[in-house]
């Protein structure tokens, strides 16, 4: 055995024979023991994962905005020109804003991670001389490893055994074409992934058969790795991402051209031109929506976290927005409208009696047969299943010592799977699948004894289960000569033995969960590989209404054109004896139409649906390929976990609104109001110190906005960003700010007589109040005292009224230039913004009401 400190490393192992490479890396057929395996674990660097922060990026980030440079060479130089405190002020509020986003990015930043530990992808190894399924993170050089169909490869592996075996390389090589694989040494003049036939590399997937190889890499060491880590490509943005993005910039380019303007009004009118360019930068990052990233991060990682104790796993945060503006969802029945765990009821004759003889041949003709024994399909569990109860404890050891020559996989074009077994001097074909698969291509049946012609009525029988509910797998053999290789080419000729018969009991709570997806205008569409029969029944049974009463077939879509196709996936609601090519245009098609559509799949070939999909979905024991492919992983496979994403989805987009449409109204009116006291007013309104203060405390309630609670009205239907509804809503309510703003303004030069500190002191004052307070109105389409904020908004929104208070009536209040105000000063003030809060309480039903909200 090789010794801890001499890591295994082989430079070619495309040119070693097995033997040799388990010599060289010092194991063997029985694979390593799980201390050797232990021990070389901590030789395994893992690939660095993209856009992965630390600490310090994050906390670096804080600063990366053109404003905040302004501001902190601003404090230097008021710093060299004497004003010692306004620059201490300033810079100390830079970094408690700094700060406040880190912790809050830095917190999100972990509970990203934390949503990855729900994500397992696992590996079947050979350990101690026991086939066993692990991590795959915790694979070493020197494992013996399986890989069959739907694999992710998990480490660079050089194949020993193969059969029928293929790769998508396109991670690699960039070509889509599938990969067939050898297992014979090779030299070549360049290690390059497509000229290595008996290498399957890290990354890439298994379409089609199975194989067994010996691990020669992992982590950074493999193929994949040492690209991944040479490429600095950052994830594309969604469409969310950039809609976000867009909305910023836009709001930016707008404070930018105000804030010029108020820079030059001031220096028009001959005042210090020093502290009226403090004020206008100060200005800038006042009315900037800088917060909006650290918003839309906290609710995003806040909400998944929350999702994932319900699990509901995401592994991309901006996909949970997308979840909520779902419209249509594309599944299965099993697991959505019956219960996602299958039972093998009975394994009949063509007479309908139980046969043990059918059911052996279901337990050779399985993926849990034997040495093979892999991560099993349910129907396989469930043969092993009720094999176990039905034949006795020496028979199923006998059938363990039989040899099985040759197995063809199972593929979703035939439906269905065959072994070659050694039955004393003959070699039988055992074949299984789909019903109308296996008779397609049966010639003969055996009933009362012997075999007979297959007459349309032996043919027909299957349907009279089907109409009972069952899920039919139909059973047929063939004696077959002895040859080196089978394929999938040897299935004709068979005989009919018999059928398999799988229930899968109706959801009880399907009826209910696809009635509260209608009243959250999300129409369910059943995509099914079932037959119509069976298919009808379940949704009768559950109470699925069929539109039209109309079960569409695959065959029947395969010969539409375009637009019907188009119309058809439209109207009808039931899809069955469908393929994944059919799924993957029923998405495109709605998606095409205008729809927001989620797909749910767990087969090697939903992948193309999934991706195809707005929101791909997937379980937590799905294929590796369906689960890479998916946007969301569910614990449980079930419609309540989809209904629960999609609520938590529309949460995050209201909460998120609120937000933006807060920020846009005062910001709005804010800077109408700035631009037109810098007009008139002989001194500026408020101090740079003073306006960076009030940003930083009216923006402390909001970064709490993602736990607020959000109106069942609002979660009612499918929401998207409305460029218009935003726009119009900051011209709406910007122009109710800018009124007040001018009130409290007017109120105090002409009716207080207030001079400068006690004016800057007062409108400080009344524009944190008014923003704060008014928050609890425009969050809500109801009145505000019928809809409830979380205890967390409302007592951060106490703690920055507080705070605001606080430092007035102190003696920090002289830092900032604030003196306390008479009685009669906060009386004006407190009716300002109780007036303010009850005019946009009475103007936002009709606005709402304009938009349909």
């Amino acid at each position: 055995m090789i010794k801890v400190e001499e890591h295994p490393n082989i430079e070619k192992p495309w040119e070693l024979s097995p033997e040799e490479l388990y010599k060289e890396l010092g194991s063997s057929e029985r694979g390593l023991s799980e201390r050797e395996a232990k021990d070389r674990l901590k030789f395994r660097k893992e690939i660095p994962e993209k856009d992965r922060k630390t600490a310090l990026s994050i906390f670096v980030s804080q600063f990366e905005n053109p404003l905040v440079y302004i501001l902190i060479l601003a404090a230097v130089l008021a710093y060299f020109l004497g004003d010692i405190i306004e620059a201490s002020v300033i810079l100390l509020i830079i970094l408690i804003n700094s700060l406040l986003g880190f912790l809050q990015e830095y917190k999100a930043e972990r509970a990203v991670r934390e949503l990855r530990k729900y994500i397992t992808f696992t590996a079947t190894v050979m350990r101690d001389g026991e086939k066993k399924e692990i991590d795959a993170r915790n694979l070493v050089v020197g494992d013996v490893v399986f890989l069959r169909i739907g694999n992710i490869v998990p480490a660079d592996v050089r194949l020993i055994s193969v059969e029928e075996f293929q790769t998508n390389e396109s991670v690699l090589t960039g070509e889509s074409e599938p990969v067939e694989k050898k297992t014979a040494p090779i030299k070549v003049l360049r290690s390059e992934p497509q000229l290595l036939s008996n290498m399957a590399f890290m990354g890439t997937t298994v379409t089609y058969g199975h194989a067994v190889g010996i691990v020669t890499a992992v982590g950074v060491d493999t193929f994949f790795g040492r690209t991944a880590t040479t490429l600095s490509a950052r994830v594309p943005q969604s469409h969310f991402e950039r809609s976000i993005r867009e909305f910023g910039d836009m709001l930016l380019r707008i404070t930018l051209a105000m804030t010029l303007f108020i820079l030059v009004i001031n220096a028009l009118f001959g005042k210090d031109p020093f502290q009226s360019f403090l004020f206008a930068i100060a200005l800038a990052v006042g009315i900037t929506p800088e917060a909006l990233p650290i918003v839309v991060t906290i609710s995003l990682s806040n909400s998944a976290l929350e999702l994932a104790k319900k699990k509901v796993v995401v592994k991309k945060l901006v996909s949970l927005e997308d979840l909520g503006n779902v419209d249509v969802f594309c599944a299965d029945k099993t697991g959505t409208l019956s219960e996602s765990e299958l039972f093998l009821e009975n394994a009949v004759d063509l007479e309908g009696n139980y046969s043990q003889k059918l059911l052996e041949y279901g337990v050779l003709c399985n993926t849990q047969f034997g040495a093979r024994k892999i991560k099993a399909s349910q129907l396989d569990a469930a043969i092993m299943k009720l094999a176990s109860q039905k034949i006795g404890k020496d028979r199923m050891g006998e059938l363990g010592k039989t040899e099985v020559v040759e197995m063809v996989d199972f593929d979703y074009e035939r439906k269905r799977m065959s072994v070659v077994v050694r039955e004393g001097k003959e070699l039988v074909m055992i074949t299984k699948g789909a019903a109308e698969s296996v008779l397609s291509v049966c010639s003969k049946a055996y009933t009362k004894g012997k075999e007979v012609k297959l007459t349309q009525q032996l043919k027909k029988r299957y349907e009279e289960y089907a109409k009972m509910g069952y899920s039919v797998v139909a059973v047929a053999v063939r004696r077959v000569e002895e040859k080196e290789d089978y394929t999938k080419e040897d299935e004709r000729g068979l005989i009919l033995v018999g059928f398999l018969l799988f229930t899968a009991p109706p959801r009880r709570t399907a009826l209910h969960t696809v009635a509260e997806l209608r009243r959250m205008g999300v129409e369910m569409k059943v995509l099914t590989g079932d037959g119509p029969i069976v298919t009808r029944k379940l949704c009768n049974d559950v109470g699925f209404a069929i539109n039209d009463d109309r079960v569409v077939l695959g065959s029947e879509l395969d010969e539409m054109d375009e637009e019907e196709f188009a119309r058809a996936v439209e109207r009808y609601n039931v899809f069955a004896r469908i393929t994944p090519v059919h799924k993957y245009k029923i998405v495109l098609a709605l998606r095409k139409a205008g729809h927001v559509v989620a797909f749910m799949g767990d087969g090697v070939n939903d992948a193309p649906a999934l991706h195809a999909a707005d929101v791909g979905i997937s379980v937590n024991n799905a294929v590796d390929v369906a689960k890479d492919a998916a946007h969301i992983i569910l614990l449980s496979s079930s419609l309540e976990a989809v209904l629960t994403g999609i609520k938590g989805g529309r949460k995050i987009f209201g909460n998120i609104t609120k937000y933006v449409l807060n920020t846009i109204s005062a910001n709005f009116g804010n800077m109408f109001s700035f631009a037109l006291a810098s007009l008139f007013l002989p001194f500026l309104p408020l101090l740079p110190a003073q306006i960076l203060l009030n940003n930083l405390l009216s923006d402390f309630p909001l970064l709490t906005i993602s736990t607020d609670n959000v109106d069942a009205t609002f979660l009612r239907k499918p929401k998207r960003w409305n460029m218009k509804l935003i726009s119009d809503f900051m011209v709406h309510f910007g122009l109710i700010s800018f009124i007040f703003d001018m009130i409290t303004m007017l109120a105090l030069l002409y009716w207080l007589k207030a001079p400068e500190d006690v004016f800057r002191t007062g409108w400080f004052l009344e524009s944190l109040i008014s923003e704060v307070v008014v928050t609890f109105s425009i969050r809500s389409q109801l009145k505000f005292y019928k809809s409830k904020p979380s205890w967390l908004l409302v007592v951060m929104s106490i703690v920055a009224l507080a705070v605001a208070v606080g430092v007035v009536y102190s003696s920090v209040g002289a830092l900032f230039q604030f003196i306390p105000l008479t009685v009669e000063c906060i009386a004006v003030i407190t009716g300002i913004v109780i007036l303010y809060f009850v005019t946009v309480e009475a103007t936002k039903f009709g606005f709402f009401k304009k938009y349909g909200l």
